[in-house]
């Protein structure tokens, strides 16, 4: 006969795996000044800022419009792609 191991169930081995890791893996701090770097880069405006973005229409209409003639393009390539993909393969 030969010696094999018990088949664990899949939990069991998930558990016996998560604590493998758990041993091995060490928690780390990240230093002060990586964490003040982030900080100076990722800031939420105030809110007067927020409301003035808001505000400027010209912006937004720049910015909506921009996102209509986007979607319009990806639309147009997608109806002409389908059409010639279709047109080969012996449809429509």
């Amino acid at each position: 006969m030969t010696n094999r191991k018990p088949t664990l169930t899949p939990h069991e081995e998930l558990n016996a795996l998560e604590a493998h890791l758990a041993g091995t893996l060490k928690p780390i701090a990240p230093s002060k000044e990586i964490v003040q770097r982030l900080r100076d880069r990722i800031h939420m405006p105030n809110r007067d800022e927020i409301t003035l973005r808001l505000t400027d229409w010209r912006r937004l209409f720049f910015v909506f419009g921009g996102v209509m003639s986007g979607m319009l393009l990806l639309v147009t390539l997608a109806r002409a792609f389908y059409y010639l993909v279709g047109r080969r393969n012996g449809g429509v």
